[in-house]
C-alpha cells in the first residue's frame, strides 16, 4: 500500500521546499550574523525542515530540540503536553523556534513564554507553513516559508497518526482517511 494514495493533492513540491529553505536560510544568516543563534526544533514534525534549513544557514548556530503536543488526530486539543525539554541552557541565546506549521499558535505561544522565563536574549519563530485561518493565540512567525489554506497537511515531517512524515513534499490528506474521526 502506497502512502501517496491518501494524498488528495501536492500543496508544496520538493522544489518549492528547497527554494524556501534557501530563501529563509539566507535571511536568517544575515539577521543572526555575530549572534548566539540556537535553532530549536519542535519535535517531531519540524525535524525534517530544520535539517534542510540549517544547511542553508551560514552563520554559527547550535541546535536543540523540544517535544510538545496539542493535537489529537486532526484537531488541536488546546492543551499543550510537554514531552522533551532543551539540553542547552537558553539563557542569553538568540533562539529561533523552527516549526513545521504555525496553525492555532497555542504550542508556539506556550514555548515562547517558557523561553522568555528562561532569559533567552531573543525569541523568533520560523515556520515552514503558516495557516492563519486557525490562529487561536496572538503569535506570528518572523520567517514564513509559505502561507497555506485551512487544509489538513501531511508529508515533509508532518503526520497524521504518526504516518506520512517521510513524504518528500507537503500534501493535503484525503478526508476519507480521517472521515470517521
Amino acid at each position: 500500500m502506497s502512502l501517496e494514495q491518501d494524498v488528495e493533492r501536492v500543496l508544496v513540491t520538493e522544489e518549492e521546499i528547497r527554494a524556501i529553505c534557501k530563501r529563509l536560510g539566507e535571511q536568517i544568516s544575515k539577521d543572526y550574523q555575530g549572534k548566539r543563534l540556537l535553532l530549536v526544533s519542535v519535535l517531531k514534525g519540524a525535524v525534517v525542515f530544520m535539517a534542510d534549513l540549517m544547511r542553508s544557514i551560514t552563520c554559527e548556530c547550535q541546535i536543540d530540540f523540544m517535544a510538545v503536543s496539542s493535537y489529537s488526530g486532526t484537531k488541536t486539543t488546546g492543551v499543550v503536553k510537554f514531552k522533551k525539554d532543551l539540553d542547552i541552557n537558553p539563557d542569553g541565546c538568540d533562539i529561533l523556534l523552527v516549526e513545521d506549521i504555525l496553525d492555532s499558535g497555542i504550542t508556539l505561544e506556550y514555548l515562547k513564554n517558557i523561553l522568555i522565563d528562561r532569559h533567552a536574549a531573543s525569541i523568533k519563530v520560523c515556520a515552514l507553513l503558516d495557516k492563519p485561518a486557525n490562529r487561536k493565540a496572538d503569535i506570528q512567525a518572523d520567517y514564513v516559508g509559505k502561507v497555506i489554506p485551512d487544509e489538513f497537511v501531511i508529508g515533509y515531517g508532518l503526520d497524521y497518526d504518526e504516518k506520512y512524515r517521510n513524504l518528500p513534499y507537503v500534501g493535503i490528506l484525503s478526508p476519507k482517511v480521517y472521515a470517521d474521526q
